[in-house]
């Protein structure tokens, strides 16, 4: 039950995580989400996460768990692929269990390339993700990792990435990226690959939705594994998925479970198969088309206003903003926009020269405001106040503003 209505048990059995919850409640209803990697679920979606089924244990695949009582868990499971599988066309296996997008890196790098094995990646300051073999991450300590990165336009440079390829012999090359705003071109990373005998990784945590619903081209199909997130544009619960060539799915299943976790959360793939029933209606499609448009027209009004923007535009719901012309940092921006009531992110931008916890970028995105409603006018007022906290302005001057977006636009 929601803790919405005063008759609650959360509210009555636990009143301080109740108001921790009541607070999370009220801080999405006043701000406006610019997050890129954050969206708004369905209350439906919402609903299955609170389920019952949270209590089953289910380790292990339908039909073969290491637990008694998991026909439910088996059928919702089930449910969950067959979704998947519809809502990728042309996917010949799907994996829900994977409890993140990082996760579902993981899992798929060990299945391809084993422990210590080659892999290659983009960089994370060029666009890539941690997962993709940086340092820090266990994708880079447990695999051979080395990276590539992009031109002086912000655009991968495929010369580079075969250079790399060629250099390292791979058994795995990764294309996709976390603040990377353009398409990419999968046939050419698959061709690079083949030519070193490696294994193509398409990580689409970011613009899966847009795939799904078929505004942005999809490497389903081309890729031999396909990772994704289910809670950014396309708009689910938090957790992730994988898709796989059939030759590949047996290796794929061993490293999610048992290789890279134990039970999944049955709840979250009850989540996770009313998110992909909803993206299969023909209104997904629709809300798609108007979160890439909503992003080209704010990466335009942002230009208009004098902000660069790295590759110039964006094809999906990215727009990452260069900051380094007003000599401000992407925290300070982030710090000003709470102020205001919108909720960005500071990013790096190719080749920063700022560390990962100041950067001269600002990472936008536009799935979670166009899921409350917003077209053009309400864009373009975002932009505007964009603009004024990159120029220094008082965040306090903003604050109607976006409380009269959240107030027209609530919700769902």
């Amino acid at each position: 039950m929601s803790i919405d209505t005063p008759t609650s048990p959360l509210r009555h059995q636990d009143p301080e995580v109740a108001a921790w919850l009541d607070r999370e409640d009220r801080r999405q209803r006043t701000t406006l989400t610019l997050i890129a990697s954050e969206n708004h679920c369905s209350a439906a979606v919402r609903a299955a996460s609170a389920s019952r089924i949270t209590d089953k244990y289910a380790e292990g695949y339908p039909n073969r768990r290491y637990y008694g009582g998991c026909e439910v868990a088996d059928g919702i499971e089930e449910l969950a692929r067959q979704r998947a599988l519809q809502l990728f066309a042309g996917a010949e296996d799907a994996n829900v269990q994977p409890h993140s997008g990082t996760t579902a890196n993981l899992a798929a790098l060990v299945a391809l390339a084993g422990p210590g094995g080659r892999i290659v990646g983009m960089a994370l300051k060029a666009g890539g993700h941690l997962s993709h073999g940086h340092d820090r991450s266990h994708t880079g300590m447990l695999f051979q990792a080395r990276q590539y990165g992009v031109d002086g336009k912000g655009l991968i440079d495929l010369d580079e990435v075969r250079r790399v390829v060629r250099e390292h012999q791979p058994k795995v090359l990764i294309a996709g990226g976390s603040s990377y705003a353009r398409n990419i071109d999968y046939a050419a990373f698959a061709a690079i690959a083949r030519e070193v005998g490696a294994r193509l990784l398409a990580d689409v945590a970011h613009p899966a939705g847009l795939m799904a619903a078929g505004i942005v081209p999809s490497p389903v199909g081309i890729a031999d594994v396909v990772t994704m997130t289910t809670h950014k544009t396309l708009r689910g619960p938090r957790g992730g998925m994988i898709l796989a060539k059939k030759d590949c799915a047996k290796a794929i299943h061993s490293a999610v479970f048992p290789g890279a976790q134990g039970g999944p959360l049955v709840q979250q793939i009850a989540a996770k198969a009313v998110a992909f029933g909803e993206a299969l209606q023909p209104d997904f499609r629709a809300y798609q088309q108007k979160v890439k448009a909503n992003a080209a027209w704010l990466a335009e009004c942002l230009v208009a206003h004098g902000l660069d923007i790295v590759t110039g535009g964006t094809d999906n719901h990215i727009v990452l903003v260069d900051l380094r012309r007003f000599d401000v940092t992407g925290a300070a921006v982030e710090e000003r926009a709470l102020a205001a009531g919108l909720a960005v992110n500071k990013n790096a931008i190719p080749d920063d020269p700022r560390p990962p916890m100041v950067t001269s970028g600002l990472r936008l995105g536009t799935a979670a405001v166009t899921t409350r409603g917003f077209g053009r006018d309400e864009i373009a007022k975002v932009a505007d106040v964009v603009v004024g906290l990159v120029r220094g302005n008082d965040p306090e001057r903003f604050r109607p503003v976006v409380h009269d977006l959240c107030e027209h636009f609530p919700l769902p």
